[in-house]
């Protein structure tokens, strides 16, 4: 071995070749050799020393023609199935390394969640899209349930003026009035309720969605405050006034701060209080969107004209995300600021992601009015 393992170390130097062999792997070759060739020679021997030279032929042909075909010709067939298999997964894995990038590009343009699939958690569904103008409003094309006592005046509210988007500062600040609220989760994915469609964990609640608008308006440019406490967590009933308090307190922090979005969900259910999910017509269906305005204060239209222009612009990307804006004798803590809206994303009965979904739906169209794009 000795002698082997030098000659083996020389092999670039006297072949001519500037190749050095590595050592290590020279060990390697010999230690498994000298186990394997005592083998070879004690059959050797047998086979071509004594068997052959007594006169038997026979049994040395079928003694080479086993070795050949039991043992070789299998352990050849085996070494060509895992030479395939390790192809396939080379290939597999460039092409999930290749493809990944693609598929976050491809995501993001049209709004699909790259983390999971959207399971359906069993609710029916329905998909508000109004076509009579019977109780309705329109200014804009955009239908508006006029439940106030407000007379609206179209020549006012469709002029598209409210209030602009500041350069420097924070320019939207998101809050949750009720940010227990929660929404139908499939099987697998429930959480510790609350109360009714309601539960503390922010993973699951307004709160999340509230995270995801947040990420989402960041990614145009848009500076973000998300305020992400349970104002409804001790108290349901003194919920708007302790978000009240509490967007006080961000106004006067960042008075750079124009738009308040309170981001809420709704509650569909029939007589017989089976729950339903509103969704939109396009696939993959998202949870459709409501905004709620309050009319019971002095500043309502300036509001009301920021509703009716985002609207506006997302019918033109989503037709059926939104659904009929609606106008209450409520303040809603919309009188804080100029650009306050109350934003209902989908109802108890849709799941958590498709109101992710739409809450990406939402701030494309909400980012693209306010920067007058």
């Amino acid at each position: 071995m000795r002698l082997l393992r030098c000659h083996i170390e020389n092999f670039g130097v006297l072949s001519g070749f500037d190749y050095e062999f590595p050592e290590g792997l020279a060990v390697i070759c010999l230690t498994i050799g000298s186990f394997t060739i005592w083998i070879r020679a004690i059959n050797s021997i047998n086979v071509v020393g004594i068997l052959r030279a007594g006169g038997d032929t026979v049994f040395s042909m079928l003694l080479d023609t086993m070795a050949l075909w039991v043992v070789g010709v299998p352990l050849v067939g085996i070494a060509a199935l895992v030479s395939l298999s390790d192809c396939a997964t080379a290939n597999n894995t460039v092409a999930i390394v290749l493809s990944g990038s693609m598929a976050k590009d491809i995501s993001r343009e049209y709004g699909v969640d790259p983390r999971r699939l959207m399971a359906d958690n069993g609710v029916p569904a329905q998909t508000v899209d109004p076509r009579s103008t019977d109780g309705y409003s329109i200014i804009n094309g955009v239908y508006i349930k006029n439940k106030s006592s407000r007379t609206l005046d179209p020549a006012v509210l469709g002029d598209r003026q409210f209030a602009a988007c500041p350069q420097q500062g924070p320019q939207v600040l998101i809050v949750h009035s009720h940010a227990s609220e929660s929404y139908t989760m499939p099987p697998g994915q429930e959480y510790v309720p609350s109360g009714t469609f309601r539960t503390a964990d922010r993973s699951c609640n307004m709160v999340r969605v509230g995270d995801e608008l947040a990420a989402e308006l960041s990614s145009y440019g848009i500076s973000v405050v998300h305020d992400r406490t349970l104002h409804d967590g001790e108290s349901y009933n003194d919920a708007y006034e302790n978000s009240l308090a509490s967007i006080q307190s961000y106004l006067a922090k960042y008075p750079s701060i124009v738009y308040v979005l309170d981001l809420h969900r709704d509650a569909v259910q029939d007589a017989n209080g089976t729950q339903y999910k509103l969704v939109t017509a396009e696939d993959p269906a998202a949870a459709q969107v409501s905004l709620i305005m309050g009319v019971a204060h002095d500043g309502w239209q300036d509001n009301l004209r920021l509703a009716i222009a985002v609207q506006e612009k997302l019918e033109s990307q989503s037709p059926t995300l939104m659904r009929p804006i609606t106008l209450l004798n409520y303040r809603y803590n919309q009188f804080a600021a100029p650009g306050s809206l109350l934003v209902e994303v989908g109802a108890a009965g849709n799941s958590l992601d498709e109101a992710l979904r739409a809450a990406r739906l939402f701030a494309k169209g909400f980012a693209e009015t306010i920067l007058g794009r």
